[in-house]
């Protein structure tokens, strides 16, 4: 079968034929529906992904859904022709390790079929689609974790989101569901239409336009000035949660951080608990993600794409 596999960032992705893959111990085959794409799988091609991967060549995907079509030894609790998920678990956080992820770890969704650990496989609901589930185990149910367990963002609460790409997106449309006011801060005014479908009440090229007070502000830009702003425009006593990785250092108002008693987080990845959360969210209609399908022979044009920031919510191919 044909796979996108990475080597070398001077190659960057090649696809390759490869052996069909079957399940050892503990092991399921999925036969690939959906697998979503991801700024991580450019920041590995351009040769950036040294401590995320455990092998090379790897075939990347690590946001996969399809239908289970073979159980290794051992493996309960599942049937050949369940629609399933992969999760790639980041919490409990002593806990986690990203290098034992598909498309990390092993051999992920660019392909038609793949191969998990039984115990980060999780069903699908009935009228979830593949594409939906396969962006919810990392773009949607990151930005699940980090409103629900680190924002800790409640009803009546008043949301600034800022950087409104695919997680962002998402961070907007689930503080929407627990039933808060949702801001989108972002300089790419052309998102700000997809944000208010997502249930944006509101969107601002800047934070200091965002009415107060300010609860909570999910940074998902990571741009140093941009955390630095959230910190001057929470309100006393608020959270500022950085997700986003734009910047590697950010110059932080300490005086502002401290005086105004700011709770000041990072948040990385989801839970499987927070993935099954985001699955029912999807089921109920309460969350309806925004989703572009490329073909499976585009995928390393549609990174590019990703890497030049022409994409409004997610890409999905379905290999």
């Amino acid at each position: 079968m044909q796979a996108w596999q990475f080597s070398t960032a001077e190659a960057g992705l090649e696809l390759t034929e490869v052996d069909a893959p079957a399940p050892g111990p503990g092991e399921v085959l999925i036969d690939v529906a959906a697998a979503g794409m991801c700024h991580s799988d450019v920041h590995i091609v351009n040769g950036h992904g040294d401590d995320w991967l455990r092998k090379r060549p790897i075939t990347l995907g690590h946001e996969v859904a399809g239908t289970v079509s073979g159980l290794g030894a051992g493996v309960t609790g599942l049937n050949v022709g369940d629609r399933v998920a992969v999760a790639l678990p980041a919490h409990p956080i002593e806990q986690a390790d990203f290098t034992n992820g598909i498309g990390l770890g092993f051999d992920g969704g660019y392909a038609k079929q793949a191969v998990a650990p039984r115990d980060i496989v999780v069903a699908i609901p009935d009228g979830v689609p593949f594409t939906h589930a396969a962006v919810a185990t990392d773009s949607i149910a990151t930005a699940y974790h980090a409103v629900v367990a680190e924002a800790g963002v409640q009803a009546g609460a008043k949301v600034a989101v800022i950087g409104l790409g695919g997680l962002g997106l998402s961070a907007v449309a689930v503080a929407k569901t627990l039933g808060a006011t949702v801001y989108g801060v972002d300089i790419n005014t052309a998102v700000f239409d997809t944000a208010r479908e997502q249930g944006a009440a509101e969107c601002f090229a800047n934070i200091g336009e965002v009415p107060t007070p300010i609860d909570a502000v999910l940074d998902f830009a990571g741009m140093g000035t941009t955390t630095a702003e959230a910190i001057a425009a929470v309100k006393p006593g608020g959270r500022v949660v950085v997700v986003g990785l734009g910047a590697p250092e950010a110059n932080i108002p300490t005086h502002l951080l401290v005086t105004k008693n700011v709770q000041l987080r990072g948040s990385l990845g989801a839970s499987i608990p927070d993935l099954e959360a985001v699955l029912e969210l999807l089921a109920t209609g309460q969350i309806v993600p925004a989703i572009e399908e490329v073909p499976f022979a585009e995928v390393p044009a549609a990174l590019a794409r990703i890497e030049a920031g022409q994409v409004q919510g997610r890409l999905v191919t379905c290999p």
